[in-house]
């Protein structure tokens, strides 16, 4: 399967949309959606979530990713996009369930996946988590049609809300479902069921070295 065959998904998503992505589906995403790679950001995001104030930049129902983004800054708008990167999203594990439930985010995504709190969320409201492949900045970047938008300029680029118009970005695999399905939990159920085998056979080759 070449990526030009993949099913192709336009952000936002439904809610009914989210639900009926599985784990392991690999598309590509068209439309809109808000990036930052920013932890001053996220906590200030959730201020205002708590705070039951409206973003600069709307996220409600919409799609959120880890990602930094580097564009020409002229005039105040942002102009040709250089690239964009994910970063990991388990650095926001304590902060994305308040986005999540608060936002009633249809689509987050980025690199490494969200803790178990978070897929509760995302089941609550209907979210997929999309995996973003580490290391393939050029490749995202063909994906991202320009930047449309930005809020909160008192911070570096990467830190500010950036509002992304999306092309054929991907593929992105769904690592997460609306349904509390997790690629990472079954990895991690996975490695625990090998651990006790795994040591077994460490500590049979440690025995044979002493005996040589």
């Amino acid at each position: 399967m070449t990526s030009s065959s993949l099913p192709r998904l336009t952000l936002p998503l439904t809610p009914a949309a989210a639900r009926a992505l599985k784990v392991g589906d690999v598309v590509l995403l068209d439309g809109d959606a808000v990036a930052t790679v920013g932890m001053p950001t996220q906590k200030r995001m959730v201020s205002e979530v708590e705070a039951g104030r409206e973003l600069p930049l709307s996220l409600r129902d919409g799609a959120f990713f880890h990602m930094g983004v580097s564009y020409e800054d002229a005039d105040d708008r942002p102009g040709t996009v250089h690239y964009v990167n994910p970063t990991t999203s388990s650095r926001f594990n304590h902060l994305m369930p308040t986005l999540i439930r608060g936002l009633r985010l249809t689509a987050t995504g980025g690199k490494g996946g969200l803790s178990q709190e978070s897929v509760d969320a995302m089941r609550d409201v209907g979210c997929v988590y999309f995996s973003f492949v580490g290391g393939a900045s050029a490749l995202l970047s063909e994906g991202v049609e320009a930047v449309t938008d930005c809020a909160w300029r008192d911070l570096i680029m990467q830190f500010r809300l950036n509002r992304l118009r999306l092309d054929g970005f991907g593929p992105v695999i769904v690592a997460i479902d609306a349904n509390g399905n997790s690629i990472y939990e079954r990895l991690m159920t996975s490695a625990r069921e090998r651990m006790p085998e795994i040591m077994r056979s460490l500590r049979s080759s440690e025995n044979k070295n002493e005996t040589i």
